[in-house]
């Protein structure tokens, strides 16, 4: 490796707290656990294990490469990022951070009292900024970057696409309306360095993956009821699913079994208890097995 160039390892750690998609921050800052490779390290994945157990405490479970970014505007010292995508399950804490307070935008469930749902500020925020964006274009440009605005928010008649999460922040970023950009002109917590396009690109992966493989799995207890099963998902797709669809298409997939248990914690009646098909647990990296596709 050039003596100028050095490399970093990015963990992106996910995990779900009721129904709050949350990330782990290295202290106090929010920034990604991140750590140099060392020559000691047999490989990537370990080095990036021994840094997060180092800098948080977790260790981490299932962990897959999710890209390498390569930084040139650091200084003299030219620098290449690989992330990878971790998750891992949490009763909360200090180090958690929501999702959805890095991108607001991003979470099209009903909104809490006093708060704008992300597909509120998409209308009132994000769509009249970037409308400003395209008319600014030269005209040989407006119908290319409005094509663009159409499809990342859902407008003009197409539908929102919870997986293009990436595409939205690097949108935003083109049009210089995030603080990375240069500007704040839509909410958001601003990360460290380059580590928010990381998350982006993170959360664009986690959300196109629960559509075609069971790695929601890794997230949920040993065993749970249908109904925090979808809170689960629908934390991560930032969306409502139909109550009976999702049911009828996860038991008719055999994705899960009954334990011949009940829980008192749903508030309610006692709801069933289920937990995972042991070969859905072995099938975890096939692709074939899905929840509802996030439209």
């Amino acid at each position: 490796m050039p003596a100028d160039l050095s490399a970093e390892l990015v963990a992106v750690v996910t995990a779900v707290h009721g129904d709050r998609p949350l990330v782990l921050m290295s202290g106090e800052r929010l920034r990604l656990p991140a750590g140099p490779l060392q020559s000691e390290h047999r490989s990537m994945q370990a080095g990036l294990s021994a840094w997060v157990e180092q800098q948080t405490g977790h260790r981490l479970g299932y962990v897959e490469q999710l890209y390498t970014f390569a930084d040139g505007d650091r200084g003299a010292r030219r620098a290449i990022s690989v992330s990878y995508l971790g998750l891992t399950r949490t009763e909360g804490g200090p180090l958690w951070h929501d999702w959805y307070a890095v991108f607001p935008w991003e979470d099209h469930r009903p909104a809490r009292t006093g708060r704008t749902s992300g597909a509120g500020l998409v209308e009132q925020t994000l769509a009249p900024l970037l409308a400003t964006w395209v008319d600014d274009a030269p005209t040989g440009e407006r119908a290319s970057r409005r094509r663009r605005v159409d499809i990342c928010l859902g407008l003009g008649g197409r539908s929102w696409a919870p997986e293009l999460a990436l595409q939205r922040y690097e949108l935003l970023y083109e049009a210089g309306l995030i603080p990375e950009a240069g500007a704040a002109r839509v909410p958001g917590d601003a990360m460290e360095s380059d580590h928010r396009r990381i998350l982006a690109t993170a959360l664009s992966r986690l959300r196109a993956k629960i559509q075609y493989r069971p790695v929601v799995f890794e997230l949920m207890p040993q065993t749970f009821t249908l109904g925090r099963l979808q809170r689960t998902v629908e934390a991560l797709a930032g969306q409502r699913l139909h109550k009976q669809n999702f049911r009828r298409l996860v038991t008719g997939q055999e994705l899960v079994e009954e334990t011949g248990e009940v829980s008192s914690d749903t508030g309610g009646r006692p709801a069933r208890l289920y937990r995972f098909r042991h070969a859905v647990m072995d099938e975890r990296h096939v692709a074939g097995t899905k929840l509802p596709v996030l439209r």
